[in-house]
């Protein structure tokens, strides 16, 4: 028989079906039909539309590519081997393996390259919606005329599983509302997931749905005709005003003879005899894990990004003679550094909280506190889930964000654009987008919903934590607090489960001080995101003498020296109790009660739990010394709280009721009086 002439952009699509069947099948774990499926479509993105440089995966105006089905991680690890990253053959056959650059799923910061963690199907579209999000708002503010230096696309790949996944509609629709032209996404229109044919349960019209929520929409055309996809996506690249969606008709397991179109193509090895059959149906002669030399040459893009980078960087060098402050500042910005006085920002905002001592509630007080760092930190880039005039996540500094009919982005007076954004009630969009923003570099995203609707972002929380994204969460109206909304929106589990993240840095502040503390931290912690649990409720200024050991996550209150006790009883009180947000109050009225009867008790407020279980086994032991009783008072469940050693713990183990807030504390045990009779209980007095 002859052998099969095959043409070399389709051999370029052969090396990739190649390297993920190879690396599924070594390491007998994985998902070949995605990357099999999606080969050419990759052909005519990487090597004639994507621009990057291999030298430089960090290069600053390089295009995003986003692999949103991030199970066919090994189209994405072979791209970036065969393009020329620092991604080896050897990395490529430890696919799977421990402590390998090729993990199962794409994750940032480990594949040079890789600009997101994906794998939750729906976040990785949404993440590129906030990556072109990024990239439109700082060409707005840094661009010039005739000094263009912020000027590239996102691209992102998805599948079936990402559109089912309803953050995917959020994302779509925010994409089209703020007409985000330099965002394309090419759909892997193969119409099979794990369960099979998905006709039965996905029957969407998905160009329809598109061009309903204003994208551009091109297709479907043949996924596998590499000059089809190539046209589509030139096409795209022309839209002025939307995002575009290309339909792209495929095959999973494209060349397997008897897995294509199967769902035993998406996340199972081929095995050794089918993967013999698929060579053979392919025209792949070359031994596992080897790339023909013409073929090799034909991907390699080192060159190319080279001289695309360097091109770049020429008309930057102009922009930075002829505009010196702004390139300092766009620098800046992208490197993700505060400005050099942010020490002293920091101190002006908690100094003000102290010396106003104003009782406000936490929410408010965070407002105040952003307020402040708004106006000195243009990189805050701030929101809400339709509900701004109760996270009060605006200030006077950040106008809303809005677009004129052409898509640009409506400035003021001044010339300055709007920084905050209405993202409608799409909680999970909003933290996902976020994370995007946070990726791309140039902003700090903060975005506000209630407490109990953290549960709606958290798998996009959860996210950021694992990829170590500067995003912070203001989450107000905690607990019970709430009032009279009731049990469903009275979040009594959701600071613990929150608490549970690893990586995530979680604060209930009892203050304003506290809560500019917060506010601090949150900005100064560039490898976490944050959550800001804060009250609907007034809390009164708890007094104190400085600020400097909230940072720790936990700190003295007030010793029994305080409130009249000898110095003595400060090392050796009779209990500790400790209290976060708006019971930190009743701690400090129960310490009062109780020292009329002589009884020296220790306040601590812990803000922070998860910043509190990182500082060192002294500090801990001197905030809660060892053999003496701790109580703790957080209208939340229990269990976390046992953790610390408690005798006792004053919290709440069922859901809330509907009444206003005072009647909700009385009832449910949030009273000096209950905190005074469960620590005598507790010393036995």
């Amino acid at each position: 028989m002859a052998a099969t002439t095959v043409s070399l952009p389709t051999s370029m699509a052969n090396a990739i079906r190649a390297l993920a069947m190879d690396a599924v099948q070594q390491a007998n774990s994985g998902h070949p039909g995605a990357p099999m499926g999606m080969a050419d479509i990759a052909v005519a993105l990487w090597k004639r539309h994507l621009k990057h440089n291999p030298a430089d995966p960090m290069w600053l105006d390089r295009d995003r590519f986003v692999l949103s089905n991030g199970h066919g991680s090994m189209l994405i690890y072979a791209l970036l081997h065969l393009t020329g990253y620092a991604l080896s053959m050897d990395d490529l056959k430890a696919f799977r393996q421990m402590h390998s650059k090729t993990p199962g799923h794409p994750e940032v910061g480990i594949t040079p390259g890789v600009e997101t963690t994906t794998g939750p199907l729906g976040q990785g579209i949404t993440n590129a919606v906030g990556m072109a999000l990024a990239e439109k708002l700082l060409a707005s503010e840094f661009n010039r005329e005739g000094h263009v230096i912020v000027d590239h696309r996102t691209y992102a790949f998805l599948g079936d599983g990402c559109l089912m996944e309803g953050i995917s509609h959020e994302a779509v629709a925010l994409a089209g509302a703020w007409k985000l032209n330099k965002l394309i996404a090419l759909y892997d229109d193969n119409g099979i997931s794990i369960d099979g044919q998905v006709a039965p349960w996905f029957i969407d019209n998905t160009p329809q749905r598109f061009a309903a929520c204003g994208w551009n929409v091109i297709g479907p055309v043949d996924g596998h005709d590499i000059d089809a996809v190539d046209a589509a996506i030139a096409q795209a690249k022309q839209s002025a005003d939307k995002p575009t969606l290309i339909v792209c008709k495929t095959h999973i397991g494209k060349g397997s003879p008897n897995r294509a179109n199967t769902s035993k193509a998406h996340g199972e090895p081929l095995g050794a005899a089918e993967i013999a059959l698929t060579r053979e149906a392919i025209g792949w002669s070359a031994e596992p894990f080897t790339i023909p030399a013409d073929v090799a040459a034909a991907w390699d893009c080192r060159e190319a990004g080279a001289a695309a980078q360097a091109e770049w960087e020429d008309r930057y060098s102009l922009y930075v003679r002829d505009f010196p402050a702004l390139a300092v500042e766009f620098e800046r910005r992208m490197a993700g550094d505060l400005p050099d006085n942010f020490a002293d920002i920091s101190v002006e905002a908690v100094a003000a909280a102290h010396e106003k001592a104003e009782t406000v509630a936490s929410r408010k007080a965070s407002q105040i506190a952003l307020e402040h760092f708004t106006a000195k930190l243009p990189e805050l880039l701030g929101g809400s889930a339709d509900l701004t005039g109760s996270n009060l996540t605006n200030t006077k500094s950040t106008p809303n964000l809005r677009f004129d009919e052409t898509g640009a982005v409506v400035k003021n007076e001044a010339g300055v654009g709007g920084r905050h954004i209405n993202y409608g009630v799409r909680e999970f969009g909003m933290a996902a987008i976020m994370n995007g923003i946070a990726l791309h570099g140039g902003f700090i995203p903060y975005g506000g919903t209630f407490l109990t609707f953290s549960d709606y972002s958290r798998n996009a929380i959860r996210m950021a934590a694992l990829m170590k994204q500067r995003v912070v969460h203001v989450f107000t109206h905690d607990s019970i607090g709430l009032g009279e909304d009731g049990p469903t929106h009275q979040s009594v589990e959701h600071a613990a489960s929150l608490r549970l993240i690893p990586g995530l840095d979680v604060w209930r502040p009892a203050d304003t001080c506290e809560t500019a503390v917060a506010w601090t931290m949150a900005l100064a912690n560039r490898n976490r995101p944050s959550a800001l649990l804060l009250s609907r409720q007034n809390l009164p200024y708890a007094a104190k003498t400085g600020a400097d050991e909230i940072t720790k996550g936990a700190y003295v209150l007030s010793h029994p020296s305080d409130i009249g006790f000898k110095k003595k009883d400060d090392k050796a009180p009779a209990a500790v109790i400790v209290a976060t947000g708006s019971e930190v109050q009743l701690a400090v009225a129960a310490q009062a009660e109780l020292a009329k009867d002589g009884i020296a008790v220790r306040v601590v407020s812990m803000p922070s739990t998860t910043v509190f279980d990182r500082q060192s086994v002294k500090y801990k032991s001197e905030v809660l010394p060892a053999g003496v009783p701790r109580i703790a008072v957080e209208a939340g469940v229990t269990d976390f709280w046992w953790k610390y050693g408690c005798a006792a713990v004053i919290g709440i183990d069922t859901y809330g009721e509907s009444a206003p807030a005072g009647v909700l504390f009385q009832h449910f045990g949030f009273t000096t009086d209950n905190v005074v009779a469960t620590v005598r209980k507790v010393l036995g007095k």
